[in-house]
């Protein structure tokens, strides 16, 4: 009689199971025929099994369908099996390497002389989508070692065979293989049960590449692809991709004349004078949002000698992302040894040495440091992308210190902080609970307090959270923001991350109500994450046509003749003189055309000045973006002057 097995479900309710029953079987025997049919693979504790697989051992079993975000992942995977299996059958001679899942799809690379054509992807797209029709089940396989080469050698997947020597040389005993048809891949898994759940393929495009990402190395082929359940998914998808090529902040950062970069500073930002009004709205808007709830602003240097980044454990962690300053008079060779000096690429630590600068008491608590100072991370010349990932950057950075006891106090305060500024912007939000990861600093004790404290304090706010394992940041827990744009992509943001390591590390205290030495606790918050990304984000979100608060400049005054010059100055000056930033176009060109350049460079109110308004002592504004209603009629100076400083306001 085979051993029993005793299965949890999410729901904590317990079944008895024998021993080599299949989790497929499982699903429909124990839970449902319905949820069986919905079933693309499950999850046992932390390992993901095919829906053919055995149990062989108890735990926690959670069955995944379409209706989450893994089940996506999975069919995307599959699909790149797929259409490896198409190319190789239209294109003989092709050799394929890898084919992972992506954020929004897919990609498979491939060995081939001949490049692929437009045409070619047509005729693979068609042909990947009949093999969905087939509904070929996914087989999988354990090989050894040998039988794996010898199948690969069969076939001359060079490629391939590389990959399986690597694998066997890391100590694994056997690996499996998985096929659909008569073609098989080396892959570790899982796969649906079939290639008729995938549903639709689309190819993208093709890019060039590298094997294994080194020069050096044979170039590659790879064929960018996405896949969705159903045709209705996909056109809802592509549909907006074209929406986010029209907002691209590259593109529409030159035409609004925001920001430009230069191969001299690559992943540095060169801001125009409109992109840097655009900036200090956000700066001082974020400044004063701290000043208004206890913080202190402060500034502390650019670069640091390594003694502090050995201290806060840096430079052994995180020494490769650091940009290094090396020592004239050392005579080490290695350039790393020569290192004495780096620029901070965060200002945490920085943080910690100004609060040990003088005395605390517990009265004092919670400290709050804000600063906004320049950063610098050596990213990858590679993964260098407008603003959303470069080298120079500032944060709306902060760090609380505060007794353990204040935990959940103030991690509500920065939630609702938090929904202030993404309500404000028009940015749905959810978080994201980030435990321990594999690689961290610290005691498990620590972790397991740290852990504790933190959920405690989110489940007390309301906020909308999933829990992220082993996500958190490597000296403790943390609660990332995902923010949705107005045309439904995710972005992370903000984040909150609890350290009990830094004080240790530190030697942080204050003198306690008992008048002895205690230890404080950490938390680490930012609300925009770095300006860079996050204008990037917002210039998408508004697609460049900002709310008057942000906008780089808020109106533009135009004359209909030379002899409304006069007036228009002067409506300038009253304007700017109560803080509004505003233009006055001065040049020959005709009224229509004035307008026009207004419009495309989506300033919020154009101010029309003709005899009219000359002889009111006023101005005819007209309101981007509002189409026939765009002209607002005739508003003395001083009514619409009060009604702009209002909408220039910062809502937080």
């Amino acid at each position: 009689m085979p051993d029993m097995l005793q299965i949890t479900l999410p729901d904590g309710s317990s079944k008895q199971v024998p021993a080599g029953t299949t989790v497929g079987d499982f699903v429909k025997t124990q839970i449902g025929a319905g949820l069986a049919k919905a079933a693309l693979f499950a999850k046992l504790d932390d390992e993901e099994l095919d829906l053919s697989r055995p149990l062989s051992h108890g735990g926690k079993l959670t069955v995944i369908t379409s209706k989450q975000r893994e089940g996506l992942d999975l069919i995307r995977h599959d699909a790149a099996h797929v259409v490896a299996s198409v190319v190789q059958r239209l294109f003989p001679g092709t050799q394929v390497t890898i084919g992972p899942s992506t954020e929004d799809g897919f990609y498979y690379d491939f060995f081939r002389k001949e490049p692929f054509t437009a045409e070619d992807l047509e005729k693979i797209e068609k042909a990947a989508n009949e093999e969905i029709k087939k509904d070929l089940p996914f087989v999988r396989k354990e090989v050894s070692r040998e039988e794996a080469l010898q199948l690969f050698d069969r076939l001359g997947e060079t490629f391939k065979k590389e990959i399986v020597e690597d694998i066997f040389s890391k100590g694994a005993k056997t690996l499996t293989l998985y096929s659909h048809g008569d073609w098989v891949d080396f892959c570790l898994g899982p796969h649906a049960p079939s290639t008729g759940r995938i549903g639709v393929i689309k190819l993208l495009n093709v890019a060039g590449a590298y094997w294994r990402g080194d020069h050096r190395n044979p170039q590659l082929q790879r064929i960018y692809g996405t896949a969705f359940f159903d045709k209705k998914d996909l056109d809802a998808w592509l549909k907006q991709q074209e929406e986010a090529r029209k907002r691209d902040h590259r593109k529409l950062g030159k035409e609004l004349d925001l920001f430009a970069f230069h191969p001299s500073a690559p992943g540095a930002v060169f801001w125009t004078h409109r992109g840097t009004l655009l900036f200090h709205a956000l700066s001082n808007a974020m400044r004063g949002l701290c000043l208004r709830n206890g913080y202190q602003e402060i500034k502390t240097p650019l670069m640091f000698n390594k003694m502090l980044w050995e201290r806060s454990g840096h430079w052994g962690k995180y020494r490769e992302n650091m940009f290094l300053v090396l020592d004239p008079e050392s005579k080490e060779k290695d350039i790393e040894e020569r290192a004495s000096f780096s620029l901070k690429p965060m200002n945490c630590p920085s943080h910690y040495l100004f609060y040990q600068m003088k005395k605390h008491s517990y009265r004092e608590l919670p400290i709050r440091y804000h600063t906004q100072d320049v950063l610098h991370r050596n990213e990858a010349t590679g993964v260098l992308s407008g603003l959303t990932r470069v080298r120079q950057f500032q944060q709306d950075d902060a760090h609380v210190i505060l007794m353990e006891s204040q935990i959940a106090d103030e991690v509500k305060r920065l939630t609702e902080l938090i929904k202030k500024v993404y309500d404000a912007l028009g940015l749905g939000f959810r978080a994201k609970f980030g435990t321990r990861p594999p690689q961290r600093i610290g005691t498990d004790e620590m972790w397991d307090r740290a852990e504790a404290g933190l959920r405690a304090a989110i489940q007390q706010t309301g906020v909308d959270w999933v829990e992220n394992p082993g996500d958190g940041a490597f000296y403790g827990p943390k609660l990332d923001f995902t923010v949705k744009d107005s045309i439904g992509r995710e972005w992370q943001l903000g984040t909150i991350q609890l350290d009990y390591n830094a004080p240790e590390r530190f030697e942080l205290g204050y003198v306690g109500e008992d008048n002895k030495e205690h230890r404080p606790v950490v938390i680490h918050r930012a609300i925009y994450g770095s300006f860079e990304r996050f204008i990037a984000i917002l210039i998408e979100h508004f697609a460049g046509n900002f709310p008057v608060w942000l906008a780089p400049i808020q109106a533009r005054l135009i004359t209909v003749a030379d002899r409304h010059m006069d007036w228009a100055r002067g409506v300038f000056s009253q304007l700017q003189s109560r803080g509004l930033r505003i233009e006055l176009d001065e040049s020959s060109e005709k009224l229509g055309a004035k307008i026009r350049d207004a419009q495309l460079m989506k300033i919020p109110y154009t101010l029309v000045v003709g005899d009219k308004e000359v002889e009111g002592k006023g101005v005819s504004p007209r309101k981007h973006g509002e189409g026939k209603d765009a002209d607002l009629g005739f508003q003395p100076l001083d009514a619409f002057a009060s009604k702009l400083a209002l909408e220039a306001a910062p809502p937080y």
